[in-house]
Order: C-alpha cells, then structure tokens, then sequence
C-alpha cells in the first residue's frame, strides 16, 4: 500500500511494507464503516418511534418538571452571595484592637466601680442549732462570716438559740428554735437596702423538679385532676393528689412542696443603736406576677396542703388559712427556681431611709433544714449599684475582652 494511503486514512505515517495476514485492506475498513453509519441512522429514526411507544405526552413531563428538586435559580440557594474576604495584616489588625480597647476597659472599669461601692454582709447560719448556746451570745467562726464595707468591722457578728413556744409553726419542738444574730454596720448605708436569703447546695434546676408545678393552679383556675396530674410535661407529679384522701394539693408540685419556710424579721436596735430599722414585705417580687398569680377558686373541700407544710396547716385549710399566692410574695419568689445551686431571693427591703450606723439583731425562725444535703444557708443584706448587686464578673471580663 503507498504510504500516502496510509497518511490518507490512518493519521500516522507507518512502514508500506505490512505482513498480509496482521492487515486489513482498504476496501474491508470501508465496508465496515459503511456498517457502523447505517447502524447509527437506523438507531437515530428508531429514537421518536420509541417515544410514540412508551406513549409520553406533554403533560407526563411537564409533571416530571414539577417534582424536580433543584433550587431556584438566586444568588442564595445556589450559593452565590457576595463575600468579604479580608486580609488580615498588622496595619489593620493593631488598630481594630486599639478601638476595641479604647470601648472595652473604662466600661469595664465603670462596671468595677459600681460593683465595689455595694456593701453587703453574708453571714452562714446553717449550723447555728449545733453551734450557738442558749445561754449567751458567742462569736460567729469567720468562716460563716464574709462583708465588704468601706469601714472595718470593730465587732465581730454573734449568734444565740434561743426558742418560742408560740412561734408560728404551733408548738412543734423541731420548730421552735430561733438563730439570733447580731452584727455591726460600721458606716451609714443606703438607701435601697435589701435582706435576702441565700442557698447553696440546692439544685432547682433539675428537670423533674423544675417543670413539677400547674400554671392552671397558679393562674387561679379551678384546674382538674387530669389538668395537674396527666398534662404532658409540665405537670405535678409526683405530688398532684394524696393518695389517702383523693384531694388535689393545693398548691401542687414539688417546687411548692419544698418551699423556704424560715422567717425573718426586721433590724431591731441593740448595743446602744438608737433607731429599729424597718423593712418592708412589699416589692421583694416583681411586679409582672400581678398577672400570674391569682386567688383561687378551688372548693375546700377539693384541696390539701402539701405534705411539708402539714405543721402549717396542722387541720388542713379552713375558709380563714387558704393562702392568697397573689399577695403572697415569698411563694411568688420561691415558685421562680434558681438556675445555679447558688441563689439568693429578697425577704424583706426599704427603699427609702439610711440604715444607720450600728449595731443589730435579726431573729431567723428555723424550719428549713439543709444539713441533710450538705446544704448551706445564708443571711445576705446588701445594697445596690448602678449596674445592680455585687458582681466584679461583668466588669472583669470587659477589661479582659479589651486587654486581649
């Protein structure tokens, strides 16, 4: 064969002299493309017939149009929104961090400020029962003890049992004890001075606990057995209805059930302090549970007390004793649960007079114990700053943000 052929049809220049049998001769590589075209040709005019076959109409693929999953043509779903990508050099990373230095360390120091000027005094009380005489007043260790003044302490707090037979939990001998403390306030503070308790060692935030309590009840509806009992999630259980007499506790839950039962009383003058300091019941909650809190319309004879307020309500409720939670601001408190093991929640307060410099007595009723639990309790009288109570956290972690 000529190598031009050759060039002709194969593409590549190649030696003429070929062995006959490893060859195929021109004639036979036509014939057999000849073959393959008139292959592709019938398989192309076979194409619409298959279609007429299988019978699909317009409406068959515009419905195959409709189910398709690709995302509309924008500049989101197909993402494609302009981006910022900046390069980051120390020409624009110094200043950028000097800017945020310049905002974050005064309002950090302003906040440290405001949370050093909050005098407060924390006294534990948790074990006065074990450690306190009854026969004379003895020095609180000072390890229960923690304040922050602007003057020192000249007197150290003290604490005394002391008991009451017709204290308001009728009698019973595990309920008669009374703590007194007195303690020292050696400079002029407030006003806006709060009495708080504080717990430590309680967790309210445990799921079962935390949703154990009826809206319904709360809101002073009439609420039904199923209502408190059955309502999926929040409802009562364990403590919806007693066993033994059918009756609905009102109010039901665990939360209501453990409820911080000690008492406090006001700043009596001792130690040559001229004036008593009062304080007040009215504001310690807020002011939104006006509406969520309401009489309720139970019949007596539906409702029981709660087993742990049994010495409260030693013959149950009468039409004189069921308590009016819409006035009742210490439940409202306590019916809000702390987040943290840590809390605190106001008993008592005054707003507009100074407490004096001197020396006080406060007598705490002891009906709630904590020792069971490795629990503490605590007496927590403070004032207040700009940014609120006493917390050198928010203040810190701006100064850090901005020395960063």
């Amino acid at each position: 064969m000529p190598i031009s052929m050759r060039r002709k049809h194969g593409g590549s220049v190649k030696p003429a002299l070929m062995h006959a049998g490893d060859t195929q001769t021109e004639e036979q590589q036509q014939q057999r493309q000849q073959e393959q075209d008139a292959e592709l040709a019938q398989q192309a005019q076979e194409l619409p017939q298959m279609e007429d076959e299988d019978d699909i109409s317009d409406s068959a693929a515009e419905e195959v149009v409709k189910k398709s999953r690709r995302p509309k043509e924008n500049a989101f779903t197909q993402q494609k929104l302009k981006a910022v990508h900046p390069i980051l050099t120390p020409n624009t990373v110094i200043p950028l961090l000097l800017v945020i230095a310049v905002i974050f360390i005064p309002i950090g120091a302003a906040m440290l400020y405001g949370s050093n000027k909050v005098e407060e005094l924390v006294i534990d009380y948790s074990r006065c029962e074990q450690l306190a005489s009854s026969d004379y007043w003895s020095e609180i260790p000072d390890k229960y003890v923690d304040y922050h003044f602007k003057d020192t302490l000249n007197l150290k707090p003290q604490w005394k049992l002391a008991t009451n037979d017709s204290y308001i939990y009728n009698g019973y001998d595990e309920e008669r004890n009374i703590c007194q403390v007195q303690f020292e306030i050696p400079d002029d503070i407030g006003p806006h001075v709060y009495y708080f308790y504080r717990i430590r060692g309680f967790y309210p935030n445990h799921r079962r606990y935390a949703i154990s309590f009826s809206e319904d009840q709360l809101n002073g509806k009439d609420a039904s057995t199923s209502d408190i009992k059955d309502t999926v999630g929040q409802n009562c259980q364990p403590l919806s209805i007693d066993d033994s007499t059918g009756k609905k506790y009102y109010p039901c839950g665990l939360i209501a059930n453990s409820m911080f039962n000690d008492t406090f009383t006001p700043l009596a003058a001792v130690n040559g302090t001229d004036d008593d300091y009062p304080m007040y019941r009215e504001g310690i909650a807020w002011e939104t549970n006006k509406k969520r809190f309401k009489k309720t319309k139970y019949n007596l004879d539906d409702i029981t007390p709660p087993p742990n307020w049994v010495k409260m309500y030693p013959e149950g409720y009468n039409e004189t004793n069921v308590p009016d939670i819409q006035h009742w601001y210490e439940f409202q408190n306590w019916m809000a649960p702390a987040a943290f093991s840590l809390f605190s929640k106001m008993i008592l307060r005054n707003d507009d007079d100074v407490l004096k410099k001197g020396v006080y007595q406060t007598d705490v009723g002891l009906h709630w114990p904590v020792l069971g639990f490795n629990g503490h309790k605590y007496i927590y009288l403070s004032t207040r700053s700009v940014i609120g109570g006493k917390n050198s956290f928010l203040g810190v972690s701006w100064i850090v943000g901005g020395d960063r």
